[in-house]
């Protein structure tokens, strides 16, 4: 079986007003608090277009290496549902503002993060249109409540073709998407916000043969959520096919606690949007520096150049600076991008550090990363800063300190606020034995008590040495140069 996945993704353009109304955007505002008389579809009222929104779908569009159609058209899709006062959403059907781009992202092979594979994605269109207000579910009372603040909002709709074939691919290609949004500043893309939506297209057919009836798997608001859906949906597909069963051109909704797609609505006979041109809208016109009128108002009207000049860095770019700049591993330079302000971290540290950054990232991925994980913080909420975790790295390169004795700071820092690396090394006493003269004697008595293993040495098995210093360690609590201690072993052994 050919598993084909295409998704439709929703973003939420992030601008203070809504897309053709003045009314403010915010977030978890108390209900029906922003709606202008546009939004509520009062008889009268008419759209205005946001510029803002505009700029932010051109931006995107040139990031998704798209061409930008310098004439896009307004349209009306009609559809009745109660959080849709008009009966009908002003969106791009004919001519969107952005056609023909592609996404290139990668992924693990087998989960193994030095085995990378990038693949791309076709974008087949960026299209503006506005969001609906939102229906309210309250079971207790058998009622419908309709919240309005978000209906009007302005938002791009992203649809790519169907390149895709497993749930992994899918969330790995919308994460790079994400990062490109919030790059961008064109959508803060925040799930758990609902600033991106994504509606899966789904189907499988055997090689060779045309494409099967796909099913629609709709407003799915995580990554993890997405390859889970996506992977199930395929799944079901198969075993409904192979056991005689026929697969229904349906809506589907992804139950994350059974963690399993079920059935919204069928979409027998297809859905009669009923398309026509928005009449209150013009033609959306935007310039170029060479299609740009020389007695045109600048404000008044969007140059595509312009904007392209203003493009940041995109996420594949910082990639390769930061294999470039710090030595590091290509697959390191997508988790320190893939954290929110991780990069920033490492950066800051590696300023204040003597520690060469290859060294630095092991501790920041496995030591720090790892610790953020495992108590559910974000970089922004770790205990440890990034000046803290530069001390500390600066008392283990100068060799106040053994990398054992790093590590158990790490964990003290971890729980001991307020304190500095060097506070908890005095007070625990961790620092290394500089006086050689008592590392001798310690070195000395364990060569004493170990007659056996010193036999095995003479004999010309090397590797009980390693069981010797391990002995001499033990013995000083962590707090001997490993080094000094090979170096001070070997000179007694021989003489």
């Amino acid at each position: 079986w050919v598993p084909v996945v295409g998704l439709e993704i929703h973003a939420q353009i992030s601008s203070n007003s809504k897309l053709f109304s003045g009314s403010q955007v915010q977030f978890a505002a108390p209900p029906n608090s922003l709606v202008s008389f546009f939004d509520a579809s009062l008889p009268g009222t008419l759209p205005v277009l946001n510029r803002r929104c505009v700029e932010a779908a051109v931006m995107t569009g040139l990031a998704l290496n798209c061409s930008i159609n310098k004439k896009s058209l307004f349209d009306r899709k009609h559809y009745f549902y109660a959080d849709l006062p008009a009966g009908y959403q002003i969106t791009q059907h004919r001519v969107p503002i952005a056609v023909n781009g592609s996404l290139s992202y990668s992924l693990c092979v087998d989960n193994k993060m030095s085995q990378m594979v990038t693949k791309t994605v076709r974008i087949k269109q960026i299209q503006l249109e506005q969001d609906s207000g939102k229906s309210l579910h309250d079971d207790t009372r058998s009622q419908t409540l309709v919240d309005l603040n978000r209906a009007g909002v302005g938002l791009m709709e992203v649809v790519m073709e169907p390149d895709m074939c497993c749930g992994e691919e899918a969330a790995a290609a919308v994460r790079e998407l994400q990062l490109i949004l919030q790059t961008l500043g064109s959508s803060q893309a925040v799930m758990a916000e609902g600033q991106l939506r994504v509606d899966a297209n789904v189907s499988v057919h055997h090689p060779g043969e045309p494409y099967g009836v796909r099913t629609e798997v709709k407003n799915i608001n995580s990554m993890r959520f997405l390859a889970k859906a996506v992977d199930y949906e395929i799944q079901r597909q198969i075993e409904e096919l192979e056991n005689g069963g026929t697969i229904l051109n349906e809506t589907r909704a992804f139950d994350s606690k059974l963690g399993c797609t079920v059935p919204m609505r069928d979409k027998e006979g297809k859905q009669d949007y009923r398309f026509m041109p928005e009449p209150n809208l013009p033609p959306l016109i935007l310039y170029d520096a060479k299609s740009l009128p020389a007695n045109m108002n600048h404000q008044q009207v969007v140059n595509i150049d312009c904007i392209r000049e203003r493009l940041p860095d995109l996420p594949s770019v910082k990639r390769a600076k930061l294999v470039e700049q710090y030595g590091i591993l290509p697959e390191h330079s997508f988790t320190l991008l893939n954290e929110d302000g991780l990069t920033e971290f490492f950066e800051n540290v590696v300023k204040q550090t003597q520690m060469k950054p290859k060294k630095v990232i092991g501790w920041v991925l496995k030591d720090l990363l790892s610790y953020l994980k495992q108590h559910s913080l974000t970089v922004k909420e770790s205990p440890v800063s990034s000046l803290l975790l530069a001390d500390l790295l600066n008392l283990l390169e100068k060799k106040d300190i053994s990398s054992t004795a790093a590590k158990q700071v790490f964990a003290e820092l971890w729980k001991e606020k307020g304190k500095t690396p060097l506070e908890i090394v005095k007070e625990k006493k961790l620092e290394l034995i500089q006086d050689q003269k008592e590392l001798e004697k310690i070195c000395q008595a364990v060569i004493d008590g170990q007659e056996n293993e010193v036999m095995a040495i003479s004999a010309g098995n090397r590797k009980v040495l390693n069981k010797l210093i391990g002995l001499v360690q033990r013995e000083t609590q962590g707090r001997a140069n490993p080094v000094l201690v090979k170096q001070l072993l070997e000179k007694k052994l021989s003489e």
